[in-house]
């Protein structure tokens, strides 16, 4: 049964309130058919095939990240669509909270999860990552899901995950290229129903450099990083870890 869960004491500037808001819109209603259609092994368009190839490899770029066996580790799949992703880290033993916007997605990722694993377990929740009443982890993986906001955003959502991680955290980010920009625009000439929701692409030296200047990440270093690119899919992975020994993680 998908757990609802509030905003309270989640962090949010007023546009990632309006995108946030706008997010829910689109996954829950306009694209939770066509969504399911991309995550499943359906027959699709030659776009959404690239798209479908470049998370793929996104998701094995991200989980490498973490360790191979998770038991004991309570791990927050931050923005989980339809639930790859927590599956595969329940495998690994983890203990995973699963929160996505759209309980319409949510739904479907428990209902295609049963049976898929064990030794681990997944809470499915729908609503905000960012709600501090989902407790601490040791390890959180953000998976395309804050490539939406801007990067004041992101960077506010990477310190509320952060406060609230033990030791590392798996993000990506859209890259701020002149062949983005191209892509993006020859997208439009697409079907509606081809295209993917508004991305904000940053320059990686900005990120960085944003990261090493906030004070509320001062504990934390960046690690890992690689691009996947994949006809009209391209994204950054991101590790950022704690530079200095963290405390074990509560609920």
């Amino acid at each position: 049964m998908v757990a609802p869960s509030t905003d309270a004491g989640s962090p949010g500037s007023r546009t990632y309130t309006e995108r946030r808001a706008w997010l829910h819109e689109y996954f829950d209603r306009t694209a939770a058919s066509a969504w399911a259609t991309l995550t499943s092994d359906s027959k699709v368009s030659w776009v959404r095939r690239t798209v479908r190839e470049g998370r793929e490899r996104m998701r094995h770029t991200l989980s490498g990240y973490f360790p191979a066996d998770l038991t004991g580790m309570r791990v927050l799949d931050a923005g989980c669509g339809t639930g790859v992703q927590a599956v595969e880290l329940a495998r690994r033993g983890a203990s995973v909270v699963a929160i996505d916007l759209s309980p319409t997605l949510v739904g479907l990722a428990e209902t295609r999860s049963a049976g898929k694993f064990e030794g681990g377990t997944i809470e499915w929740r729908s609503g905000d990552m960012l709600d501090a009443r989902l407790g601490s982890f040791d390890y959180v993986v953000a998976m395309d899901s804050l490539i939406h906001y801007t990067l004041p955003d992101m960077l506010d959502a990477y310190a509320a995950l952060a406060a609230r991680t033990r030791i590392a955290l798996a993000v990506t980010f859209a890259p701020s290229t002149p062949l983005l920009a191209t892509l993006h625009a020859v997208g439009k000439a697409f079907p509606r129903r081809d295209r993917a929701p508004s991305i904000e692409p940053v320059a990686m030296a900005r990120l960085l450099a944003g990261v090493a200047s906030d004070p509320r990440l001062s504990g934390w270093t960046t690690g890992r990083t690689q691009r996947i690119e994949s006809g009209f899919y391209k994204s950054q992975a991101l590790e950022l870890r704690r530079a200095t020994g963290g405390t074990a993680c509560g609920s």
